[in-house]
């Protein structure tokens, strides 16, 4: 598992196939109320234990991408971090998450692309040690830092 980089991004020539960073991630009665704000999302199944009793997953589960905002949360912030692009996204979704439980997000590169400065990057998201969620991002990173600004 690798570690956030000390200036905040990988660059593309610091990038291997098979670098892989994690992130733990409770989700909570908060974190859902908040990304239905943000998303505009209040289907009655995230947010009304009443209605989710009687669907097919008996109670509340969290919005999908909710989920798989925690992957995108690794790509923003650990792998590559800080300067990723993100140009797409495919999403697997195999089982809900539920309030209270702790999801893991899991990228790996899987692809680097040094002429177009793209990596394909593996997205996982478990519970538990169980799969509930796959797919894979493709982001373009940056080729080199920034010089700081001088004052």
């Amino acid at each position: 598992m690798v570690e956030p980089h000390p200036s905040g991004g990988y660059i593309l020539d610091e990038l291997v196939v098979g670098m892989t960073a994690e992130k733990r991630v409770t989700v909570s009665e908060e974190r859902i109320g908040h990304f239905a704000e943000a998303s505009d999302d209040f289907n009655p199944l995230h947010m009304d234990e009443a209605f989710a009793s009687k669907t097919a997953y008996r109670g509340r589960i969290a919005h999908g991408l909710l989920s798989a905002s925690f992957g995108s949360a690794v790509v923003g912030t650990i792998l590559p971090g800080a300067g990723a692009i993100y140009l797409g996204q495919t999403l697997n979704f195999y089982k809900p998450v539920r309030i209270g439980e702790v999801a893991a997000a899991r990228v790996t590169v899987a692809t680097i692309d040094e002429a177009a400065a793209r990596v394909v990057l593996r997205c996982e998201i478990y519970v538990g040690g169980e799969l509930v969620m796959d797919g894979e991002a493709t982001v373009r990173v940056p080729r080199r830092r920034r010089a700081p600004k001088t004052p």
